[in-house]
């Protein structure tokens, strides 16, 4: 069975990032030109999903207005021979069914992905977290990969991780591979946020996965976990307990991560996408070496008083 659909859960209220979030979801700040959730659903796109259900929350709805074509703005701009700000509005257009239903209480991703249930029905899915990206303006191909490998292998799941530094692996759930990990290898355990000296690997979650709608039976008999949430990763552990066929997929070297959850990540993630902008990076990049230069040259001048 192919997988065409995917959950993106953009409930969470970015309480990090105040008073950025103030207004403005965390899904929705920019990253170079463009949306984080925007590059999300490229990505999918990319990889023939049809249908994305977008798990929001109360409060939260200039979510779906992203993706609502504005034909007085479109009208408007025609009118005026605005041209260049057509097309950018012509990219958020993409050929993708959306729908919406809303996590009440946040109760976790586990939880966020069970609030999607009624509407996924018995169909795979994929998960990809609306605040992650994988590659630079997500030119990474994973979640294809992964779903190519899902329905070859015939597994129940598939999870996308990345190798972290060891004193990382207490922020992620983190995978005990059975055997030596080549870049798909299976899942003999699973463990949420460990200890480093108790850490199987140093191999993280990902922000993407692919599910056969199993795990939803498991999820909804999931008990709160850390923090008093259900995790997602704990129903993973179940199914893999129960006899089900998990597998992990690596990240490949040009497939970094980018986090945009707190400032520093987000800060360093909307550098690099800037700096990657094949039109204004380049002036960006000068215009940066001049200040860092600048800022280095005060720096020795102050200390040498």
């Amino acid at each position: 069975m192919s997988v065409t659909l995917a959950v993106v859960p953009v409930a969470g209220k970015g309480t990090r990032l105040l008073p950025l979030t103030r207004s403005v979801p965390k899904e929705l700040l920019p990253v170079g030109r463009k949306p984080v959730l925007q590059l999300v659903i490229e990505e999918l796109a990319r990889s023939r999903i049809s249908r994305v259900v977008l798990v929001n929350a109360p409060g939260k709805p200039m979510i779906s207005a992203h993706f609502a074509v504005d034909h007085a703005m479109n009208d408007g701009l025609r009118r005026r021979g605005k041209t260049d700000p057509l097309l950018a509005l012509k990219s958020t257009q993409l050929a993708i069914q959306y729908t919406n239903c809303i996590q009440e209480e946040q109760l976790g991703l586990g939880h966020a992905v069970l609030c999607a249930r009624a509407t996924v029905g018995a169909a795979p899915f994929v998960v990809a977290l609306g605040d992650t990206l994988i590659g630079v303006n997500s030119d990474s191909n994973i979640v294809k990969r992964m779903m190519a490998c899902f329905v070859k292998q015939r597994a129940d799941a598939v999870v996308a991780f990345e190798n972290v530094a060891p004193e990382k692996v207490s922020r992620y759930g983190i995978a005990q591979p059975k055997g030596q990990p080549g870049e798909v290898f299976e899942l003999e355990d699973i463990v949420e946020k460990p200890a480093i000296t108790k850490a199987p690997s140093t191999l993280a979650v990902a922000a993407r996965y692919v599910f056969s709608p199993d795990i939803f039976g498991l999820l909804a008999t999931t008990k709160p976990g850390k923090d008093g949430e259900i995790q997602l990763t704990d129903a993973i552990r179940a199914l893999i307990r129960g006899g089900g066929k998990v597998l992990g997929m690596r990240l490949r070297s040009n497939e970094m991560r980018f986090d945009i959850g707190n400032f520093p990540t987000y800060f360093q993630t909307f550098c690099e996408f800037a700096l990657a902008d094949p039109q204004f990076g380049p002036d960006l990049r000068s215009s940066l070496r001049k200040l860092l230069n600048t800022r280095s040259s005060r720096s020795r001048a102050a200390q040498k008083r």
